[in-house]
């Protein structure tokens, strides 16, 4: 299958932090042991790769590399190793690459080159580029194959559209960590972002209530909005963040038992005191799940009330094949009350970031197709 595949093509290659991509032609990976070669039909972008890539943002990871985070296409080609991934299967590439003989060792593709000598190797040797481009080498594993039939066809998702999954599935990670159930109350902040308002998609549709947390009221409203446009049935409730820890805490404590908080703290709220308000609004033996950046726990009052404090970065394997098989059983809404996506040519990148780092939020995804 190897032959299928053109000498050289597009991508966008990165070879100095702050000096923006460069659209180049480089010479197009080969199949081999381990890995398989995607056609990449969408790639999606980050609210924060214009900061990434900018320098504002700083995070470690080899130069010259082919920018990117998670993607969908087609194989083209496998390794003589692969049993189930076959050319012309539609699949979803994940960022979160493994050591395959120390998964503790691990890393974001073309964002972050993780925190061991070993995840340093794995990006700098092995699994450098990202998906910014027309073709792209991806481990096996982080191929999951989709049920296009279903997905496109009967429930009538885009490609791109799918794409917004790398967004739900972080929260989802979150949700599985601390085990939530359906019929569980949880609390989610902030509620406004990118990843807070797929996580409010993600835990309404596996049946749990949700207090939606944040500052901006109007962007509160719409959240609200957007999850009963496409889910009538939906318990959603809003709380507006005012800085005032035991108002914000009797605020979210109104809507009765809570049984979970997630929290996306950004790296520039890192000493908000919303998440002690989350603590407190809590019952006992309830569980939280550390995705953000928040410095300020309330050690005393977790020990006290018997919380479950979990830390967790992304999600496993298994909870991405969970996902995508709730995705095939219609369990998320669709068309724009799933997500409204915005298209890019590779050429177009600057516009592409640009736009990435305003239109975020529930049911707002930016993406390039290639």
């Amino acid at each position: 299958m190897a032959s299928e595949l053109p000498a050289e093509h597009r991508a966008l290659v990165l070879e100095a932090i702050g000096e923006g991509f460069h659209l180049k032609n480089i010479p197009t990976p080969q199949p081999g042991l381990g890995n398989a070669i995607v056609k990449i039909t969408a790639a999606g972008i980050l609210s924060y790769h214009r900061e990434i890539y900018g320098g504002l943002r700083f995070y470690n990871f080899p130069k010259p590399i082919v920018g990117g985070i998670s993607a969908i296409g087609r194989i083209v080609a496998v390794g003589a190793d692969a049993t189930l991934l076959k050319p012309g299967q539609l699949v979803y590439v994940d960022c979160v690459i493994h050591s395959r003989d120390n998964p503790s060792d691990l890393f974001l593709t073309a964002i972050h080159e993780g925190l061991s000598e070993g995840s340093r190797k794995l990006i700098r040797d092995v699994w450098r580029n990202g998906y910014f481009a027309e073709y792209a080498q991806a481990p096996l594993e982080n191929c999951f194959a989709l049920d296009e039939a279903r997905l496109c066809g009967e429930l009538g998702y885009t490609v791109p559209d799918i794409l917004y999954s790398c967004h739900m599935l972080v929260g989802f990670g979150g949700f599985e960590d601390i085990n939530l159930k359906p019929g569980e109350t949880i609390i989610i902040c902030p509620a406004t972002g990118g990843y807070g308002g797929a996580a409010v998609q993600t835990a309404i549709g596996m049946g749990t209530r949700v207090i939606a947390f944040g500052r901006n009221e109007k962007e509160l409203a719409r959240l609200k909005e957007h999850v009963l446009r496409g889910t009538p049935n939906a318990s959603i409730e809003t709380v507006k963040m005012t800085g005032d820890v035991m108002a914000d805490a009797a605020a979210l404590r109104a809507f009765g038992i809570v049984d979970a908080v997630l929290d996306f703290t950004p790296p520039k709220a890192a000493k908000s005191q919303h998440v002690k308000s989350t603590i407190l609004a809590l019952r006992r033996g309830g569980r939280v799940s550390f995705m953000g950046w928040n410095e300020d726990p309330i050690v005393s009052t977790i020990i006290g009330m018997d919380i479950s404090i979990k830390g967790k970065l992304m999600y496993h394997r298994d909870d991405i094949v969970l996902f995508f098989k709730m995705l095939e059983r219609g369990l998320f809404p669709r068309g724009k009350d799933f997500v409204e996506t915005k298209l890019f040519k590779l050429e177009d990148w600057k516009e592409a970031l640009d736009a990435a780092a305003d239109h975020i939020g529930i049911g707002k995804f930016v993406a390039f197709a290639p």
